[in-house]
Protein backbone atom coordinates (compact mmCIF):
# COMPACT_ATOMS: atom_id res chain seq x y z
CA UNK A 1 0.00 0.00 0.00
CA UNK A 2 1.36 3.58 -0.38
CA UNK A 3 0.29 6.80 -0.63
CA UNK A 4 1.47 8.68 -3.78
CA UNK A 5 1.02 12.59 -3.96
CA UNK A 6 3.45 15.59 -4.52
CA UNK A 7 1.70 17.05 -1.37
CA UNK A 8 2.45 16.86 1.71
CA UNK A 9 1.15 13.35 3.49
CA UNK A 10 -1.79 14.35 5.88
CA UNK A 11 -1.78 13.11 9.21
CA UNK A 12 -3.30 12.24 12.22
CA UNK A 13 -2.49 10.88 15.57
CA UNK A 14 -4.77 8.91 17.72
CA UNK A 15 -3.71 7.47 20.89
CA UNK A 16 -5.77 5.48 24.01
CA UNK A 17 -6.05 8.66 26.61
CA UNK A 18 -3.46 11.14 27.30
CA UNK A 19 -2.61 11.41 30.96
CA UNK A 20 1.04 10.28 31.76
CA UNK A 21 3.42 7.44 31.25
CA UNK A 22 5.59 6.29 28.81
CA UNK A 23 3.07 5.80 26.06
CA UNK A 24 1.93 9.47 26.20
CA UNK A 25 6.14 10.26 25.61
CA UNK A 26 5.55 8.25 22.36
CA UNK A 27 2.73 10.38 21.42
CA UNK A 28 4.79 13.66 22.88
CA UNK A 29 7.62 12.83 20.08
CA UNK A 30 4.85 12.20 17.40
CA UNK A 31 3.87 15.54 17.78
CA UNK A 32 7.48 16.73 17.56
CA UNK A 33 7.96 15.06 14.45
CA UNK A 34 4.74 16.23 12.77
CA UNK A 35 3.23 19.12 14.68
CA UNK A 36 0.85 20.04 12.51
CA UNK A 37 -1.52 16.64 13.44
CA UNK A 38 -4.23 16.72 15.53
CA UNK A 39 -3.91 14.11 18.30
CA UNK A 40 -7.38 12.27 18.58
CA UNK A 41 -8.07 11.10 22.52
CA UNK A 42 -10.98 10.08 24.66
CA UNK A 43 -9.24 11.62 27.62
CA UNK A 44 -6.63 14.49 28.19
CA UNK A 45 -5.26 16.21 31.41
CA UNK A 46 -5.08 19.96 31.20
CA UNK A 47 -0.83 19.29 31.39
CA UNK A 48 -1.00 16.99 28.68
CA UNK A 49 -3.22 19.06 26.27
CA UNK A 50 -0.59 22.31 26.80
CA UNK A 51 2.38 19.73 26.25
CA UNK A 52 0.32 19.06 22.64
CA UNK A 53 0.54 22.48 21.80
CA UNK A 54 -3.20 22.78 21.83
CA UNK A 55 -3.58 20.03 19.21
CA UNK A 56 -5.44 17.35 21.02
CA UNK A 57 -8.88 16.31 19.94
CA UNK A 58 -11.68 14.78 22.68
CA UNK A 59 -14.94 14.33 22.42
CA UNK A 60 -18.21 13.95 24.66
CA UNK A 61 -15.74 10.94 26.75
CA UNK A 62 -13.64 13.84 27.68
CA UNK A 63 -16.83 14.84 30.57
CA UNK A 64 -16.40 11.93 32.62
CA UNK A 65 -12.97 11.61 33.97
CA UNK A 66 -13.91 9.69 36.76
CA UNK A 67 -15.09 6.97 34.31
CA UNK A 68 -12.53 6.46 32.32
CA UNK A 69 -11.25 3.50 33.54
CA UNK A 70 -14.43 1.63 33.77
CA UNK A 71 -15.66 1.86 30.32
CA UNK A 72 -13.69 0.03 28.27
CA UNK A 73 -16.42 -0.85 25.38
CA UNK A 74 -17.84 2.80 24.92
CA UNK A 75 -13.97 3.99 24.41
CA UNK A 76 -13.96 1.01 21.97
CA UNK A 77 -17.12 2.29 20.24
CA UNK A 78 -16.03 5.29 20.35
CA UNK A 79 -12.59 5.16 18.72
CA UNK A 80 -14.42 3.14 15.86
CA UNK A 81 -16.85 6.25 15.12
CA UNK A 82 -14.03 8.52 15.00
CA UNK A 83 -14.62 10.48 11.48
CA UNK A 84 -11.20 10.87 10.19
CA UNK A 85 -11.94 11.59 6.48
CA UNK A 86 -9.34 13.51 4.99
CA UNK A 87 -6.41 12.04 6.25
CA UNK A 88 -3.50 10.07 3.77
CA UNK A 89 -1.95 8.51 7.38
CA UNK A 90 -3.19 8.00 10.49
CA UNK A 91 -0.67 6.17 13.70
CA UNK A 92 -2.19 5.47 16.26
CA UNK A 93 -0.16 4.82 19.47
CA UNK A 94 -1.87 1.95 21.86
CA UNK A 95 -2.12 -0.18 24.41
CA UNK A 96 -5.83 -0.97 24.56
CA UNK A 97 -8.85 0.59 22.00
CA UNK A 98 -7.25 3.33 19.79
CA UNK A 99 -6.36 0.51 17.29
CA UNK A 100 -10.05 0.26 16.29
CA UNK A 101 -10.10 3.12 14.29
CA UNK A 102 -11.69 2.89 10.79
CA UNK A 103 -9.59 5.49 8.42
CA UNK A 104 -10.96 6.20 5.17
CA UNK A 105 -10.31 3.91 1.77
CA UNK A 106 -7.00 4.87 0.52
CA UNK A 107 -5.50 5.88 3.63
CA UNK A 108 -2.72 3.89 5.64
CA UNK A 109 -3.13 3.34 9.32
CA UNK A 110 -0.08 2.49 11.06
CA UNK A 111 -0.62 1.14 14.64
CA UNK A 112 2.93 1.83 16.88
CA UNK A 113 1.98 -1.01 20.03
CA UNK A 114 2.41 -0.72 23.35
CA UNK A 115 1.26 -4.39 23.97
CA UNK A 116 -1.89 -5.98 22.70
CA UNK A 117 -4.40 -5.44 24.96
CA UNK A 118 -3.68 -6.30 28.85
CA UNK A 119 -7.11 -7.04 30.23
CA UNK A 120 -8.18 -8.77 27.68
CA UNK A 121 -4.90 -11.51 26.99
CA UNK A 122 -1.96 -11.46 29.05
CA UNK A 123 -2.27 -9.78 32.16
CA UNK A 124 -6.37 -10.89 32.08
CA UNK A 125 -5.60 -13.16 35.46
CA UNK A 126 -3.54 -10.04 37.20
CA UNK A 127 -6.63 -7.95 36.68
CA UNK A 128 -8.76 -10.43 38.06
CA UNK A 129 -6.31 -10.68 41.44
CA UNK A 130 -6.10 -6.84 41.48
CA UNK A 131 -8.15 -4.54 39.33
CA UNK A 132 -6.77 -1.66 40.91
CA UNK A 133 -10.25 0.19 41.66
CA UNK A 134 -9.84 0.55 45.38
CA UNK A 135 -13.49 -0.53 46.80
CA UNK A 136 -14.96 -1.12 43.62
CA UNK A 137 -12.21 -3.83 43.46
CA UNK A 138 -15.35 -6.57 43.82
CA UNK A 139 -17.55 -4.04 41.00
CA UNK A 140 -14.38 -4.01 38.64
CA UNK A 141 -14.02 -7.98 38.89
CA UNK A 142 -17.70 -8.73 37.68
CA UNK A 143 -17.44 -6.32 35.18
CA UNK A 144 -14.01 -8.07 33.34
CA UNK A 145 -15.30 -11.36 34.27
CA UNK A 146 -18.62 -10.70 32.11
CA UNK A 147 -17.38 -8.32 29.15
CA UNK A 148 -13.82 -10.21 28.91
CA UNK A 149 -15.39 -12.21 26.05
CA UNK A 150 -17.44 -9.85 23.79
CA UNK A 151 -14.23 -7.68 24.50
CA UNK A 152 -12.01 -9.88 23.62
CA UNK A 153 -13.67 -11.00 20.11
CA UNK A 154 -13.68 -7.08 19.40
CA UNK A 155 -9.81 -6.67 20.88
CA UNK A 156 -9.15 -9.18 17.65
CA UNK A 157 -11.73 -7.54 15.10
CA UNK A 158 -9.75 -4.60 16.09
CA UNK A 159 -6.24 -5.79 15.40
CA UNK A 160 -6.91 -6.26 11.55
CA UNK A 161 -7.76 -2.90 10.87
CA UNK A 162 -4.23 -1.22 11.21
CA UNK A 163 -2.26 -1.87 8.01
CA UNK A 164 1.15 -2.18 9.41
CA UNK A 165 2.40 -2.71 13.08
CA UNK A 166 5.58 -1.23 15.22
CA UNK A 167 6.51 -2.88 18.36
CA UNK A 168 7.89 -1.04 21.50
CA UNK A 169 10.37 -4.47 21.66
CA UNK A 170 10.84 -7.82 20.95
CA UNK A 171 8.36 -9.06 23.88
CA UNK A 172 5.82 -7.00 22.40
CA UNK A 173 6.24 -8.20 18.57
CA UNK A 174 5.49 -11.99 20.32
CA UNK A 175 2.87 -11.03 21.68
CA UNK A 176 1.30 -9.13 18.64
CA UNK A 177 1.92 -12.66 16.62
CA UNK A 178 0.78 -14.74 19.42
CA UNK A 179 -2.93 -12.55 20.24
CA UNK A 180 -3.43 -11.35 17.06
CA UNK A 181 -1.46 -13.42 14.23
CA UNK A 182 -0.11 -10.27 13.19
CA UNK A 183 3.29 -9.22 11.76
CA UNK A 184 5.58 -6.36 13.46
CA UNK A 185 8.71 -4.19 13.03
CA UNK A 186 10.52 -3.31 16.24
CA UNK A 187 11.12 0.54 17.26
CA UNK A 188 11.99 0.93 20.50
CA UNK A 189 10.33 4.20 22.44
CA UNK A 190 12.05 7.30 23.01
CA UNK A 191 13.95 7.53 26.34
CA UNK A 192 14.71 11.43 27.50
CA UNK A 193 18.12 10.36 28.18
CA UNK A 194 19.30 13.39 28.29
CA UNK A 195 18.28 14.34 31.22
CA UNK A 196 20.23 11.35 33.54
CA UNK A 197 23.27 11.68 31.36
CA UNK A 198 25.30 14.59 33.00
CA UNK A 199 24.87 12.43 36.73
CA UNK A 200 27.71 10.42 37.38
CA UNK A 201 29.40 9.18 40.81
CA UNK A 202 32.40 7.91 41.62
CA UNK A 203 30.93 6.78 44.90
CA UNK A 204 27.60 4.59 44.83
CA UNK A 205 26.04 2.94 47.79
CA UNK A 206 22.78 0.85 48.11
CA UNK A 207 19.94 -0.11 45.16
CA UNK A 208 17.44 1.50 43.59
CA UNK A 209 13.89 0.52 42.54
CA UNK A 210 11.18 3.36 40.62
CA UNK A 211 7.69 3.05 39.76
CA UNK A 212 4.06 2.91 40.24
CA UNK A 213 3.63 0.28 43.33
CA UNK A 214 1.18 -2.25 42.01
CA UNK A 215 1.61 -5.72 42.45
CA UNK A 216 2.22 -6.81 38.82
CA UNK A 217 5.66 -4.63 39.06
CA UNK A 218 6.80 -7.18 41.87
CA UNK A 219 8.10 -4.35 44.41
CA UNK A 220 7.87 -6.81 47.01
CA UNK A 221 10.40 -8.83 45.66
CA UNK A 222 13.01 -5.85 45.79
CA UNK A 223 12.02 -4.86 49.08
CA UNK A 224 12.14 -8.50 50.76
CA UNK A 225 15.55 -9.00 49.25
CA UNK A 226 16.76 -6.22 50.51
CA UNK A 227 15.55 -6.75 53.68
CA UNK A 228 17.06 -10.11 53.98
CA UNK A 229 20.39 -9.29 52.82
CA UNK A 230 20.57 -5.99 54.90
CA UNK A 231 21.14 -3.88 51.80
CA UNK A 232 19.84 -0.15 51.45
CA UNK A 233 17.00 0.59 49.39
CA UNK A 234 15.54 3.54 48.10
CA UNK A 235 11.84 3.22 47.01
CA UNK A 236 10.68 5.72 44.78
CA UNK A 237 6.77 5.80 43.79
CA UNK A 238 3.61 5.27 45.25
CA UNK A 239 0.45 3.05 44.30
CA UNK A 240 -2.33 0.59 45.42
CA UNK A 241 0.71 -1.93 47.00
CA UNK A 242 2.28 0.77 49.16
CA UNK A 243 0.67 -0.18 52.47
CA UNK A 244 2.16 -3.52 51.79
CA UNK A 245 5.42 -2.85 51.02
CA UNK A 246 6.00 -0.88 53.73
CA UNK A 247 5.05 -3.69 56.28
CA UNK A 248 7.58 -5.90 54.48
CA UNK A 249 10.03 -3.50 54.50
CA UNK A 250 13.23 -3.92 57.17
CA UNK A 251 15.04 -0.68 58.48
CA UNK A 252 17.65 -0.98 55.45
CA UNK A 253 14.90 0.07 52.93
CA UNK A 254 13.61 3.43 52.83
CA UNK A 255 10.57 5.11 51.09
CA UNK A 256 10.49 8.14 48.89
CA UNK A 257 6.77 9.09 47.43
CA UNK A 258 6.97 12.72 46.20
CA UNK A 259 10.43 12.81 44.21
CA UNK A 260 10.16 15.25 41.61
CA UNK A 261 11.38 15.13 38.14
CA UNK A 262 14.66 17.10 39.18
CA UNK A 263 15.42 14.84 41.66
CA UNK A 264 15.26 11.45 39.75
CA UNK A 265 18.52 11.95 38.21
CA UNK A 266 20.56 11.81 41.56
CA UNK A 267 18.74 9.19 43.06
CA UNK A 268 19.98 6.92 39.90
CA UNK A 269 23.72 7.97 39.91
CA UNK A 270 23.66 7.22 43.27
CA UNK A 271 22.72 3.70 42.80
CA UNK A 272 24.87 0.57 42.37
CA UNK A 273 21.93 -0.90 40.45
CA UNK A 274 18.59 -0.71 39.13
CA UNK A 275 16.03 -3.15 40.52
CA UNK A 276 13.37 -4.09 38.04
CA UNK A 277 11.73 -7.17 39.00
CA UNK A 278 8.57 -7.10 37.32
CA UNK A 279 7.95 -8.04 33.52
CA UNK A 280 6.90 -5.04 31.41
CA UNK A 281 6.54 -4.51 28.02
CA UNK A 282 9.34 -2.61 27.18
CA UNK A 283 10.37 -0.26 30.27
CA UNK A 284 11.55 3.14 30.42
CA UNK A 285 12.79 3.73 34.04
CA UNK A 286 15.71 1.04 33.53
CA UNK A 287 17.05 3.09 30.34
CA UNK A 288 16.67 5.85 32.51
CA UNK A 289 19.15 4.35 34.93
CA UNK A 290 21.73 2.97 32.49
CA UNK A 291 21.53 6.94 30.96
CA UNK A 292 23.22 7.77 34.78
CA UNK A 293 25.28 4.85 34.05
CA UNK A 294 23.83 2.77 36.36
CA UNK A 295 23.27 -1.11 35.63
CA UNK A 296 19.98 -2.90 35.57
CA UNK A 297 19.31 -5.84 37.60
CA UNK A 298 16.17 -7.43 36.23
CA UNK A 299 13.75 -10.43 35.73
CA UNK A 300 14.87 -12.11 32.98
CA UNK A 301 11.69 -11.75 31.01
CA UNK A 302 9.84 -9.01 28.79
CA UNK A 303 11.14 -5.96 27.45
CA UNK A 304 14.64 -6.02 29.48
CA UNK A 305 15.70 -8.32 27.27
CA UNK A 306 16.27 -5.72 24.61
CA UNK A 307 18.72 -3.68 26.57
CA UNK A 308 19.98 -6.06 29.34
CA UNK A 309 23.31 -7.39 28.62
CA UNK A 310 24.57 -9.39 31.26
CA UNK A 311 28.12 -8.18 32.59
CA UNK A 312 27.72 -5.42 30.39
CA UNK A 313 24.56 -3.36 31.11
CA UNK A 314 23.72 -5.34 34.11
CA UNK A 315 22.56 -8.45 35.20
CA UNK A 316 19.53 -10.98 35.21
CA UNK A 317 17.77 -13.48 37.64
CA UNK A 318 15.47 -16.06 36.21
CA UNK A 319 12.87 -16.48 38.62
CA UNK A 320 10.09 -14.27 40.10
CA UNK A 321 11.27 -15.16 43.92
CA UNK A 322 13.01 -13.37 46.77
CA UNK A 323 15.69 -16.17 46.72
CA UNK A 324 16.76 -15.62 43.07
CA UNK A 325 16.71 -12.20 43.67
CA UNK A 326 18.44 -12.41 46.49
CA UNK A 327 21.36 -14.56 44.55
CA UNK A 328 21.53 -11.83 42.11
CA UNK A 329 21.84 -9.32 44.39
CA UNK A 330 25.14 -11.23 45.59
CA UNK A 331 26.48 -12.33 42.16
CA UNK A 332 26.32 -8.46 41.66
CA UNK A 333 29.21 -7.83 44.19
CA UNK A 334 31.19 -9.80 41.77
CA UNK A 335 31.36 -7.90 39.04
CA UNK A 336 32.79 -4.98 37.83
CA UNK A 337 30.66 -2.42 35.16
CA UNK A 338 32.10 0.25 32.83
CA UNK A 339 29.43 3.05 33.57
CA UNK A 340 30.25 5.16 30.70
CA UNK A 341 29.67 2.07 28.43
CA UNK A 342 26.14 1.68 30.09
CA UNK A 343 25.70 5.47 29.40
CA UNK A 344 26.55 4.80 25.99
CA UNK A 345 23.90 2.31 25.68
CA UNK A 346 21.35 3.78 26.74
CA UNK A 347 21.68 6.53 24.25
CA UNK A 348 20.62 3.86 21.67
CA UNK A 349 17.16 4.76 22.98
CA UNK A 350 17.01 8.58 23.07
CA UNK A 351 14.14 10.65 21.22
CA UNK A 352 16.31 11.23 17.80
CA UNK A 353 16.92 7.60 17.09
CA UNK A 354 13.43 6.97 17.63
CA UNK A 355 12.51 9.78 15.30
CA UNK A 356 14.95 8.35 13.08
CA UNK A 357 13.68 5.25 12.74
CA UNK A 358 10.25 6.08 12.88
CA UNK A 359 10.79 8.51 9.71
CA UNK A 360 12.29 5.70 7.59
CA UNK A 361 9.37 3.09 8.09
CA UNK A 362 7.11 5.93 6.90
CA UNK A 363 9.01 6.82 4.14
CA UNK A 364 9.05 2.81 3.58
CA UNK A 365 5.59 2.13 4.03
CA UNK A 366 4.04 5.26 1.66
CA UNK A 367 6.40 4.87 -1.13
CA UNK A 368 6.77 1.06 -1.27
Amino acid sequence: MSVRSSQPLKIAIVHDWLIGGGAERVVLELHHMFPEAPIYTSYCTDEWRQKMDGKVVTGWLQHFPRLRKYIAPVRAWWFSHLDLRGYDLVISSSGYEAKGIRVPKGAIHINYCHAPTHYCWSRYDEYMQHPGFGIFDPLARLGLKLLVGPMRRWDLKASKRPDYYIANSTHTQAAIKKYYGRESVVVHPPVDVSRFAGNFRSKRTGFVIAGRQTPYKRVDLAVQACTKLGLQLHVIGKGPDHKRLRSLAGPTVHFYTNVTDAAMPKFMAEAEAFLFPGIDDFGITPIEAMAAGTPVIAYQAGGALDYVILGKTGLFFEAQTVDALCSALTDFSHYSFDHDRIRRAAQTFAPDVFQTHFRQLIDQITHN
